[in-house]
């Protein structure tokens, strides 16, 4: 797999100079598309060589990566089990789309209390799990793993070498600590926290030695999943000029604080940024259902 020849669209130059592209990683891989096909990649191939029947991962209500581990395990021929975060929704799970999707392309699920997600990670948990399914190949939460961050470092490349700042939105840290392994000298890497709080500028640092990235958490609009009026508009607006679709989770949260730090002359003059959209689309539906329960505008794309 290689980076080779992913479209790449201008979106807007500024008065002081500045030159916004994006980077379209939600153009490949179909149904596993954007940075999710980028952590499955090697994963994948290692799953197979190791011979595994299933893959085990975990995600809440609306993961986007529960989606594409779903339709991965499907494409290539593996079962599929989802650990989900919240035991009552077992009794509901088939009235949420994200994971209706999941249910419909062949992944079971263990719905687990939130108190047990949390010892997703943990050795001893791992190993039991390992022990009640032994043909099975477990993915960490969000796909985060050496494996995956060797598959986003394949993000970067020629194509994107002339760009000063390259910036992505950030959930586990690992697409952004995978990308900071292939970035050029001159370049800085600018991650858009998805989540409140600086926690996660401690897990991109456990995830990569490199120093040449920063977190910005000031456009998570309170936090992981949550939205309002502002940003749903500048998703309609955004599709309606350019004719993309941006997911309120990741990409439109991320390409919001751009515009506004582009707009208040926040970057040096004449810089060369490059925005990477990383899909998430496959969420879309989930999140179609719960802006409809807040009685927020609806998402016209």
């Amino acid at each position: 797999m290689s980076a080779v020849g992913t479209q790449i669209t201008p979106l807007k130059s500024f008065e002081n100079g500045c030159q916004l592209d994006l980077l379209r990683e939600d153009l490949i891989g179909g149904a596993v598309q954007g940075n999710k096909y980028r952590k499955l990649y090697y994963n994948l191939l290692e799953a197979k060589r190791v011979e595994a029947k299933t893959l085990l991962t975990f995600g809440g209500a609306y993961s986007n990566h529960i989606a594409a581990v779903a339709a991965a395990a499907q494409q290539f021929g593996f079962k599929a089990i989802g650990y989900i975060r919240g035991d009552e929704l077992a009794t509901k799970w088939k009235n949420n789309p994200s994971l209706f999707q999941a249910a419909q392309r062949g992944m079971e699920f263990r719905f687990i209390s939130r108190s047990d997600y949390r010892q997703r990670n943990e050795a001893e948990f791992l190993e039991q799990l390992q022990s009640e399914y032994p043909q099975a190949y477990i993915i960490p939460e969000g796909g985060t793993n050496a494996l995956a961050l060797k598959g986003c470092a394949e993000i970067l490349g020629a194509h994107t070498a002339v760009y000063d700042y390259i910036c992505v939105p950030v959930g586990t840290g690992g697409t952004i600590a995978g990308m900071s392994h292939s970035a050029q000298a001159h370049q800085h890497l600018i991650g858009f926290s998805a989540l409140q709080g600086d926690f996660l500028k401690r897990e991109i640092a456990r995830l990569t030695p490199a120093t040449n990235w920063s977190l910005n958490a000031d456009f998570a609009f309170g936090g992981y999943g949550k939205i309002n009026a502002a940003l749903i508009t500048f998703i309609n607006q955004f599709n309606k000029e350019y004719g993309i679709a941006l997911d309120p989770v990741y990409t439109g949260k991320m390409l919001y604080g751009l515009f506004a730090l582009l707009k208040a002359s926040k970057f040096p003059e004449n810089s060369r940024i490059l925005a990477v959209h990383t899909g998430g689309l496959q969420g879309i539906a989930g999140m179609r259902q719960k802006i409809a329960q807040k009685g927020l505008p609806p998402l016209e794309i």
